[in-house]
């Protein structure tokens, strides 16, 4: 699991960018031939990943209701993510993954609910999770690596 965080932090700290490199109305706008924008694709990792691993362990998320809804998969940006909704999610990239990886070294994620991702792809344990949560996101990171030339 040591190499599965790490690369997560990796990730993370590659899409942590985005929040530094492009300003408000940058990460709302969404290029004409794409669907979502680069602040959806920031909040979409956070949301998606609290689901996979905490909700998929039956345990409680670390962020809002009103969060899950506008990120969950299924859903479209709006183009009117707020600046202070901008600060929020930043803060929450880095600090759900210590989140996260705390509560993995404490042991709470005792079980896990087995299930086949729209992708196909089956987790039968907490560990398939957090593999496939980084694959997740490699996949959102390279959306807004093409995002980010139409920006």
């Amino acid at each position: 699991m040591k190499t599965v965080f790490k690369a997560w932090k990796t990730s993370r700290s590659l899409t942590a960018n985005y929040f530094e490199k492009y300003n408000l109305e940058q990460l709302n706008h969404v290029p004409e031939g794409f669907n979502n924008n680069l602040i959806w694709n920031l909040g979409h990792i956070i949301v998606a990943q609290q689901g996979l691993i905490y909700k998929g362990s039956g345990l409680k998320t670390y962020i809002s209701a009103e969060l899950t809804a506008r990120y969950q998969p299924g859903t479209k940006p709006d183009g009117k993510t707020s600046q202070e909704e901008v600060n929020e999610l930043k803060e929450l990239l880095g600090s759900l993954i210590e989140n996260t990886e705390e509560d993995f070294e404490k042991g709470i994620f005792q079980t896990y609910k087995e299930r086949t991702t729209g992708t196909g792809f089956h987790l039968s344990s907490i560990e398939d999770a957090f593999e496939f949560n980084n694959y997740h996101e490699a996949l959102h990171l390279g959306a807004m690596m093409a995002i980010r030339k139409f920006v």
